[in-house]
């Protein structure tokens, strides 16, 4: 996602303390709760291959109840009834999943939504609901290691938001003036179906989204399917082809053009464009192929079957990196051109680093950002831009303040997570293991990276490790300091680099 902004200036949000000791203390339970096949039994405890609850989150510091223990989700298939712009409509979702553990009942993380039933199996379950927590209890418990399915029915309703005090401002379902499109970062998923809604549980997903025939459906990955429907409507079916965080997932439906063209090696670039945005943005979306060029010099080849831009016609201003379909304001679009390309090379930049190598947790968000940022302000340089040594200059400056107030680039707080640290902040952190052990070797441990995690979860202890095995040095000292102390460390190669005190 880029918080980059060219028609307002950045604004300080409030903070907002949104973690609750409660919560963190049942996640804890839950997760403890599960006695190992090894385990010799305890009193209170179930003996060994007893059913039990999965657990009812991950324990995520930023987000303790996202996602859900006890099951591996395999595939997703949503089924929407669309209709008209801010008009519920009748969806189901079915998924495929496999047990981890042996099952009594398990959760998904749901809000916002009317729900109808829920069956595991064809039969039907008893559900009860708590906050985002959906809790299902199968009329027979599953074993271990067996897969099963889950059909949830519910009433969508297009015009549930929700909103955060920092980058992220509004997300969920974000009404257009004929349509949507969905902003799922951070786990606004839920509101749009059924999920284990955390970053680092993947799954590929199957999307039959019927609307009048007026109007166009896109979601992630590949249209494998368009079928006329009874009452002048039409059903698009699209395939995401790789797994995705439900963070990633985009599902939009609007008077669109779909154009499709091209790009390095003859990869196919599909844009989604509203109706009256398609001449008026079309000079810029004609560089993503040059993008995609210069980014796979950088990191080597694109890790998707397919890329292109959806113009959102919205006032959030706010750019995202759904998987395969990047979501860019119409506002940049129609700007300057150093301006859009900051933000689309951006969006493009997290498809290898967030998107292909997913979070697997919240506190590593700065490797996604950070990176995004990183290649984001190296292109703007190179094409026209700002000075990236004079940004990093700038944010060096900065970097105490920030740590005071938004914690370290690898510790935020949650109500802290899409603040600038996570940006410019990051982006400081790779200038600076680039200075610290030259280019050569930032660029074998940036493709060592991607190279070695695509199509994976990765941490921050797991870039420390490959960092230091990739550059034949141990950089565990040097950037734990950068990444989680309470103080700027010294920059390589610019001793003359000052960080300003902090106020307040």
């Amino acid at each position: 996602m880029s918080t980059h902004r060219t028609h307002r200036p950045y604004r300080t949000p409030r903070r907002r303390a949104r973690l609750a000791l409660a919560a963190a203390v049942t996640v804890t339970a839950a997760l403890t709760g599960t006695v190992s096949q090894a385990a010799p039994p305890t009193p209170g405890k179930p003996a060994p291959g007893t059913p039990s609850p999965g657990a009812a989150g991950l324990g995520d510091p930023m987000f303790p109840l996202d996602g859900n223990g006890g099951y591996r989700v395999e595939r997703y298939t949503l089924d929407f009834d669309w209709q008209a712009p801010r008009t519920p409509f009748e969806a189901t979702a079915t998924i495929k999943a496999t047990a981890t553990q042996s099952l009594s009942r398990f959760n998904l993380d749901f809000g916002g939504n009317t729900l109808h039933g829920v069956q595991v199996d064809g039969s039907t379950a008893r559900t009860s609901r708590a906050g985002d927590e959906l809790t299902v209890t199968p009329k027979s418990p599953i074993a271990k290691g067996r897969s099963f399915t889950v059909k949830v029915t519910y009433t969508a309703d297009p015009t549930q938001t929700r909103h955060r005090d920092d980058a992220i401002e509004d997300y969920g379902w974000i009404p257009t003036a004929d349509g949507t499109v969905v902003y799922p970062q951070p786990n606004g998923a839920r509101l749009i179906f059924p999920a284990n809604d955390h970053p680092s549980r993947r799954a590929p997903i199957t999307f039959r989204i019927t609307t009048p025939k007026d109007l166009t459906a896109v979601a992630n990955g590949k249209l494998v399917d368009r079928t006329e429907r009874p009452g002048d409507r039409v059903r698009w079916t699209y395939d995401s082809e790789q797994p995705l965080s439900t963070q990633l997932v985009q599902l939009a439906v609007g008077k669109f053009k779909l154009v499709e063209g091209k790009g390095p090696g003859g990869l196919p670039l599909r844009d989604v464009v509203p109706d009256a945005l398609v001449e008026p943005t079309a000079e810029y979306r004609k560089l993503t192929p040059g993008h995609l060029t210069w980014l796979q010099e950088k990191l080597g080849p694109y890790p998707f079957n397919r890329y292109g831009l959806l113009v959102g016609d919205t006032d959030l201003a706010v750019a995202l990196e759904t998987q395969t379909l990047s979501l860019i304001p119409k506002a940049d679009l129609l700007g300057t051109k150093v301006d859009a390309e900051r933000n689309m090379v951006h969006e493009l930049t997290h498809q290898w680093f967030g998107d292909s190598v997913a979070l697997k947790s919240w506190s590593d968000l700065w490797v996604s950002e950070g990176h995004a940022r990183f290649y984001e302000r190296m292109y703007s340089e190179e094409h026209g831009g700002d000075s990236f040594e004079a940004a990093m200059k700038t944010a060096y400056a900065a970097h105490d303040q920030w740590r005071h107030d938004f914690g370290a680039p690898a510790e935020p707080t949650e109500p802290n997570l899409f603040k600038r640290m996570r940006y410019d902040g990051s982006a400081l952190v790779l200038y600076a293991l680039r200075e610290q052990v030259g280019n050569a070797k930032f660029e074998k441990i940036e493709r060592a990276w991607v190279t070695g995690f695509r199509g994976k979860t990765a941490s921050t202890q797991q870039f420390i490790d490959l960092a230091s095995k990739t550059a034949g040095e141990d950089l565990e000292g040097f950037l734990r300091p950068w990444l989680y102390g309470s103080k700027t460390p010294p920059m390589p190669g610019h001793p003359d680099w000052v960080v300003d005190p902090v106020q307040g």
